[in-house]
Protein backbone atom coordinates (compact mmCIF):
# COMPACT_ATOMS: atom_id res chain seq x y z
CA UNK A 1 0.00 0.00 0.00
CA UNK A 2 1.08 3.44 -1.11
CA UNK A 3 1.65 5.88 2.31
CA UNK A 4 0.21 9.47 1.83
CA UNK A 5 2.74 11.78 2.48
CA UNK A 6 2.68 15.50 3.10
CA UNK A 7 -0.98 15.50 3.04
CA UNK A 8 -3.32 16.79 6.25
CA UNK A 9 -5.53 14.22 7.15
CA UNK A 10 -9.12 14.73 6.14
CA UNK A 11 -12.08 14.59 8.73
CA UNK A 12 -13.10 11.58 6.70
CA UNK A 13 -9.98 10.18 7.90
CA UNK A 14 -10.33 11.30 11.12
CA UNK A 15 -13.66 9.74 11.49
CA UNK A 16 -11.84 6.41 10.23
CA UNK A 17 -9.14 6.84 13.15
CA UNK A 18 -12.25 7.70 15.89
CA UNK A 19 -13.90 4.39 14.76
CA UNK A 20 -10.87 2.29 15.18
CA UNK A 21 -10.12 3.25 18.60
CA UNK A 22 -13.04 2.66 19.66
CA UNK A 23 -12.72 -0.85 18.33
CA UNK A 24 -9.23 -0.84 20.60
CA UNK A 25 -7.20 -1.14 17.33
CA UNK A 26 -3.90 -0.06 17.52
CA UNK A 27 -2.15 2.93 15.72
CA UNK A 28 0.17 0.90 13.75
CA UNK A 29 -3.45 -1.07 12.15
CA UNK A 30 -5.09 2.31 11.90
CA UNK A 31 -1.96 3.57 9.72
CA UNK A 32 -2.13 0.91 7.59
CA UNK A 33 -6.05 1.11 6.86
CA UNK A 34 -5.62 4.67 6.05
CA UNK A 35 -2.02 4.63 4.26
CA UNK A 36 -0.71 6.85 6.44
CA UNK A 37 2.86 6.59 8.45
CA UNK A 38 2.31 5.38 12.07
CA UNK A 39 4.10 8.85 13.01
CA UNK A 40 1.46 10.86 11.30
CA UNK A 41 -1.21 8.72 13.25
CA UNK A 42 0.62 9.01 16.57
CA UNK A 43 1.26 12.56 16.68
CA UNK A 44 -2.80 13.08 15.80
CA UNK A 45 -3.83 10.20 18.40
CA UNK A 46 -1.19 11.44 21.29
CA UNK A 47 -2.51 14.90 21.33
CA UNK A 48 -5.98 13.82 22.43
CA UNK A 49 -5.33 10.72 24.14
CA UNK A 50 -2.78 10.86 27.47
CA UNK A 51 -4.83 8.63 29.79
CA UNK A 52 -7.06 5.70 29.54
CA UNK A 53 -9.76 8.37 30.55
CA UNK A 54 -8.91 10.60 27.05
CA UNK A 55 -11.19 10.36 24.39
CA UNK A 56 -10.83 11.25 20.42
CA UNK A 57 -13.42 13.34 18.92
CA UNK A 58 -12.84 13.59 14.88
CA UNK A 59 -14.71 16.45 14.73
CA UNK A 60 -13.08 18.56 17.07
CA UNK A 61 -9.58 17.64 16.49
CA UNK A 62 -10.68 18.42 12.45
CA UNK A 63 -11.90 22.04 13.07
CA UNK A 64 -9.21 22.52 15.82
CA UNK A 65 -6.50 22.24 12.75
CA UNK A 66 -8.42 23.87 10.55
CA UNK A 67 -8.88 27.22 12.68
CA UNK A 68 -5.33 27.15 13.74
CA UNK A 69 -4.40 27.27 9.98
CA UNK A 70 -6.89 29.69 8.93
CA UNK A 71 -6.24 32.14 11.67
CA UNK A 72 -2.61 32.62 12.40
CA UNK A 73 -3.10 36.40 13.46
CA UNK A 74 -4.87 37.46 16.59
CA UNK A 75 -4.52 34.75 18.16
CA UNK A 76 -5.86 34.26 21.95
CA UNK A 77 -3.66 32.46 24.75
CA UNK A 78 -5.28 28.97 24.09
CA UNK A 79 -5.18 28.91 20.16
CA UNK A 80 -1.39 30.08 21.12
CA UNK A 81 -0.41 27.49 22.93
CA UNK A 82 -1.13 24.07 21.70
CA UNK A 83 -0.51 21.95 24.60
CA UNK A 84 -2.48 24.60 26.62
CA UNK A 85 -4.98 24.22 23.67
CA UNK A 86 -5.59 20.12 24.37
CA UNK A 87 -5.34 20.52 27.57
CA UNK A 88 -8.64 22.71 27.75
CA UNK A 89 -10.46 20.72 24.59
CA UNK A 90 -9.45 17.18 26.31
CA UNK A 91 -10.97 18.55 29.74
CA UNK A 92 -14.18 20.05 28.07
CA UNK A 93 -14.49 16.10 26.02
CA UNK A 94 -14.19 14.49 29.52
CA UNK A 95 -17.66 16.75 30.78
CA UNK A 96 -15.64 19.46 32.86
CA UNK A 97 -16.32 22.41 33.13
CA UNK A 98 -13.95 25.37 32.17
CA UNK A 99 -13.93 26.47 36.13
CA UNK A 100 -12.60 22.76 36.78
CA UNK A 101 -10.44 22.92 34.06
CA UNK A 102 -8.73 25.94 34.82
CA UNK A 103 -8.24 25.07 38.56
CA UNK A 104 -6.73 21.68 37.79
CA UNK A 105 -4.22 23.91 35.50
CA UNK A 106 -3.08 25.33 38.31
CA UNK A 107 -3.00 22.02 40.79
CA UNK A 108 -0.78 20.41 38.22
CA UNK A 109 1.15 23.11 36.59
CA UNK A 110 1.30 25.97 39.60
CA UNK A 111 4.51 27.52 38.36
CA UNK A 112 4.42 27.89 34.42
CA UNK A 113 2.70 30.99 32.75
CA UNK A 114 1.44 29.22 29.51
CA UNK A 115 0.09 26.51 31.15
CA UNK A 116 -1.94 28.60 33.28
CA UNK A 117 -5.59 30.57 32.37
CA UNK A 118 -8.63 31.66 34.09
CA UNK A 119 -12.39 30.13 33.62
CA UNK A 120 -13.09 33.41 32.10
CA UNK A 121 -10.38 33.07 29.19
CA UNK A 122 -11.53 29.75 28.45
CA UNK A 123 -15.12 31.18 28.34
CA UNK A 124 -14.00 33.57 25.68
CA UNK A 125 -12.33 31.24 23.99
CA UNK A 126 -15.22 29.32 23.29
CA UNK A 127 -17.73 32.30 22.76
CA UNK A 128 -15.88 34.69 21.17
CA UNK A 129 -17.58 33.65 17.27
CA UNK A 130 -20.51 31.36 18.71
CA UNK A 131 -21.43 30.85 14.71
CA UNK A 132 -18.06 29.66 13.72
CA UNK A 133 -18.05 26.10 13.18
CA UNK A 134 -15.32 24.98 16.07
CA UNK A 135 -16.91 26.96 18.56
CA UNK A 136 -20.50 25.75 18.06
CA UNK A 137 -18.82 22.00 18.94
CA UNK A 138 -16.94 23.69 21.52
CA UNK A 139 -20.37 24.90 23.00
CA UNK A 140 -22.11 21.62 22.30
CA UNK A 141 -19.23 20.40 24.99
CA UNK A 142 -20.52 22.46 27.65
CA UNK A 143 -22.92 21.14 30.29
CA UNK A 144 -25.58 23.36 29.98
CA UNK A 145 -24.55 23.95 25.78
CA UNK A 146 -26.18 27.46 25.71
CA UNK A 147 -25.49 30.29 23.39
CA UNK A 148 -25.66 32.13 26.54
CA UNK A 149 -24.75 31.82 29.81
CA UNK A 150 -27.87 31.60 32.26
CA UNK A 151 -27.48 31.60 35.83
CA UNK A 152 -28.27 28.49 38.21
CA UNK A 153 -32.21 27.91 39.10
CA UNK A 154 -32.62 27.10 42.55
CA UNK A 155 -34.40 23.59 43.34
CA UNK A 156 -37.03 23.36 46.24
CA UNK A 157 -36.67 20.16 48.51
CA UNK A 158 -39.93 18.06 49.82
CA UNK A 159 -41.03 16.96 52.78
CA UNK A 160 -42.84 13.75 54.48
CA UNK A 161 -43.15 13.34 58.28
CA UNK A 162 -40.65 9.91 59.47
CA UNK A 163 -41.38 8.01 62.72
CA UNK A 164 -38.42 8.23 65.42
CA UNK A 165 -36.74 10.72 62.71
CA UNK A 166 -33.72 12.33 64.66
CA UNK A 167 -34.09 16.16 62.82
CA UNK A 168 -31.03 17.59 61.40
CA UNK A 169 -31.28 20.62 65.14
CA UNK A 170 -29.37 17.80 67.14
CA UNK A 171 -26.95 16.77 64.81
CA UNK A 172 -23.64 17.52 66.45
CA UNK A 173 -22.24 20.83 64.94
CA UNK A 174 -18.59 19.11 63.83
CA UNK A 175 -20.30 17.75 61.08
CA UNK A 176 -20.91 21.22 59.90
CA UNK A 177 -17.66 22.09 59.94
CA UNK A 178 -16.76 19.02 57.10
CA UNK A 179 -13.42 18.44 59.28
CA UNK A 180 -14.06 15.08 59.53
CA UNK A 181 -14.86 12.18 57.14
CA UNK A 182 -17.61 9.49 57.20
CA UNK A 183 -20.46 12.01 57.03
CA UNK A 184 -23.03 11.74 54.48
CA UNK A 185 -25.80 13.45 52.79
CA UNK A 186 -28.45 10.91 50.73
CA UNK A 187 -31.20 10.99 48.59
CA UNK A 188 -32.96 9.97 45.10
CA UNK A 189 -33.24 10.74 42.10
CA UNK A 190 -36.74 9.88 40.30
CA UNK A 191 -37.12 8.43 36.56
CA UNK A 192 -39.82 8.95 34.31
CA UNK A 193 -43.43 9.25 35.47
CA UNK A 194 -42.03 8.60 39.09
CA UNK A 195 -41.74 4.53 38.04
CA UNK A 196 -38.22 4.32 38.85
CA UNK A 197 -35.21 5.82 41.01
CA UNK A 198 -31.96 5.43 41.67
CA UNK A 199 -30.24 6.33 45.58
CA UNK A 200 -27.60 9.01 45.41
CA UNK A 201 -24.89 9.29 48.52
CA UNK A 202 -22.19 12.13 48.81
CA UNK A 203 -19.14 12.26 51.45
CA UNK A 204 -19.66 15.64 52.86
CA UNK A 205 -15.81 16.33 53.07
CA UNK A 206 -14.33 14.57 49.89
CA UNK A 207 -17.59 15.13 47.57
CA UNK A 208 -17.27 11.36 47.08
CA UNK A 209 -20.22 9.71 45.45
CA UNK A 210 -22.19 6.41 45.40
CA UNK A 211 -24.82 5.71 42.91
CA UNK A 212 -27.53 3.21 43.89
CA UNK A 213 -29.27 0.62 41.82
CA UNK A 214 -32.37 0.58 43.07
CA UNK A 215 -35.45 -1.95 42.20
CA UNK A 216 -38.25 0.01 43.74
CA UNK A 217 -38.65 3.30 45.79
CA UNK A 218 -39.91 0.89 48.94
CA UNK A 219 -38.34 2.03 52.04
CA UNK A 220 -37.32 -1.97 52.50
CA UNK A 221 -35.70 -1.78 49.10
CA UNK A 222 -33.62 1.62 50.20
CA UNK A 223 -32.67 0.33 53.44
CA UNK A 224 -31.50 -2.58 51.71
CA UNK A 225 -29.43 -1.47 48.95
CA UNK A 226 -28.10 1.49 50.52
CA UNK A 227 -26.84 -0.15 53.74
CA UNK A 228 -25.32 -3.00 51.10
CA UNK A 229 -23.16 -0.41 49.53
CA UNK A 230 -22.33 1.08 52.61
CA UNK A 231 -21.01 -1.85 54.42
CA UNK A 232 -18.37 -2.10 51.69
CA UNK A 233 -16.66 1.21 52.97
CA UNK A 234 -13.69 1.33 55.32
CA UNK A 235 -15.58 2.16 58.71
CA UNK A 236 -13.65 5.27 58.85
CA UNK A 237 -16.28 6.50 56.49
CA UNK A 238 -19.10 5.23 58.01
CA UNK A 239 -20.43 7.93 60.91
CA UNK A 240 -23.73 9.36 59.81
CA UNK A 241 -25.84 10.32 57.21
CA UNK A 242 -28.16 12.90 56.38
CA UNK A 243 -31.41 13.01 54.61
CA UNK A 244 -34.53 15.14 52.85
CA UNK A 245 -38.15 13.72 54.43
CA UNK A 246 -38.96 11.44 51.70
CA UNK A 247 -41.06 8.45 53.31
CA UNK A 248 -38.76 6.07 51.02
CA UNK A 249 -36.39 6.53 54.19
CA UNK A 250 -39.21 5.36 56.68
CA UNK A 251 -37.18 2.04 57.48
CA UNK A 252 -34.40 4.05 58.40
CA UNK A 253 -33.66 2.49 61.81
CA UNK A 254 -32.48 -0.35 59.82
CA UNK A 255 -29.64 1.26 58.25
CA UNK A 256 -28.64 2.09 61.58
CA UNK A 257 -28.65 -1.53 62.53
CA UNK A 258 -26.84 -2.94 59.65
CA UNK A 259 -24.40 -0.05 59.20
CA UNK A 260 -23.88 1.77 62.64
CA UNK A 261 -24.56 5.07 61.00
CA UNK A 262 -26.91 7.91 62.54
CA UNK A 263 -29.45 9.02 60.19
CA UNK A 264 -30.36 12.89 60.67
CA UNK A 265 -32.85 14.44 59.14
CA UNK A 266 -32.94 18.05 57.43
CA UNK A 267 -36.32 20.17 57.59
CA UNK A 268 -39.23 20.46 55.36
CA UNK A 269 -38.63 22.86 51.78
CA UNK A 270 -34.60 22.89 53.09
CA UNK A 271 -32.62 21.60 50.19
CA UNK A 272 -29.39 24.03 51.06
CA UNK A 273 -29.09 21.94 54.59
CA UNK A 274 -28.22 19.02 52.11
CA UNK A 275 -26.32 21.39 49.15
CA UNK A 276 -23.67 18.71 48.78
CA UNK A 277 -26.28 16.19 47.70
CA UNK A 278 -28.52 18.61 45.34
CA UNK A 279 -25.36 19.93 43.42
CA UNK A 280 -24.42 16.05 42.80
CA UNK A 281 -27.74 15.24 41.87
CA UNK A 282 -27.59 18.40 39.16
CA UNK A 283 -24.09 16.76 38.38
CA UNK A 284 -26.16 13.37 37.60
CA UNK A 285 -28.76 14.58 35.72
CA UNK A 286 -26.16 15.51 33.06
CA UNK A 287 -25.88 11.67 32.38
CA UNK A 288 -29.38 11.19 33.13
CA UNK A 289 -31.39 13.80 32.48
CA UNK A 290 -35.15 13.87 33.39
CA UNK A 291 -37.67 11.17 31.68
CA UNK A 292 -34.87 8.63 31.73
CA UNK A 293 -36.35 5.47 33.11
CA UNK A 294 -33.87 3.69 35.29
CA UNK A 295 -35.26 0.51 34.92
CA UNK A 296 -33.56 0.60 31.70
CA UNK A 297 -29.97 1.34 33.33
CA UNK A 298 -28.17 -1.32 34.29
CA UNK A 299 -25.15 -1.20 37.23
CA UNK A 300 -22.28 -0.74 35.31
CA UNK A 301 -23.62 1.85 33.38
CA UNK A 302 -24.17 4.21 36.85
CA UNK A 303 -20.73 3.10 38.15
CA UNK A 304 -19.34 4.56 35.10
CA UNK A 305 -21.16 7.93 36.28
CA UNK A 306 -19.89 7.30 39.56
CA UNK A 307 -16.35 6.78 38.52
CA UNK A 308 -16.62 10.09 36.44
CA UNK A 309 -17.84 12.29 39.31
CA UNK A 310 -15.65 10.82 41.35
CA UNK A 311 -12.27 11.16 39.11
CA UNK A 312 -13.16 14.93 38.49
CA UNK A 313 -11.47 18.23 39.76
CA UNK A 314 -13.50 20.05 42.30
CA UNK A 315 -12.86 23.50 43.19
CA UNK A 316 -14.18 23.54 46.58
CA UNK A 317 -11.67 20.66 47.71
CA UNK A 318 -8.52 22.76 45.58
CA UNK A 319 -9.14 21.24 42.48
CA UNK A 320 -8.29 17.31 43.91
CA UNK A 321 -10.69 14.59 42.79
CA UNK A 322 -13.26 12.84 45.45
CA UNK A 323 -11.29 10.04 44.83
CA UNK A 324 -8.08 11.20 45.47
CA UNK A 325 -9.83 12.81 48.70
CA UNK A 326 -10.89 9.78 49.51
CA UNK A 327 -7.53 7.80 48.99
CA UNK A 328 -5.78 10.94 51.76
CA UNK A 329 -8.19 9.86 54.68
CA UNK A 330 -7.09 6.40 54.40
CA UNK A 331 -3.28 6.99 54.26
CA UNK A 332 -3.59 8.98 57.31
CA UNK A 333 -5.37 5.85 58.91
CA UNK A 334 -2.39 3.63 58.09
Amino acid sequence: MEVKKHRRLTLKERVIIQTLLKEKKTKSYIAFRLGRTRSTIGREVNKWIQTEKDSYDAELAHWCVKEDYLNKRNLDKISTYSLLKFFVYRGLLSNWTPEQISGRLKELYPNDPIMSISHEAIYRHIYTRPQASLNKKLIKLLVRKKTKRRPHKKRRGGGSKIINQVSIDKRPKHIELRNEVGHWEGDLIIGKNHKSAIGTIVERKTRFTLIIKLESKKADEVAKQFSKILNKLNPIFKKSMTYDNGIEMAKHQKITEKTGMKIYFAHPYSSWERGTNENTNGLIRRYLPKGTNFNEIDIKQLQNIQQKLNNRPRKIIGYKTPKEMMDLELKFVA
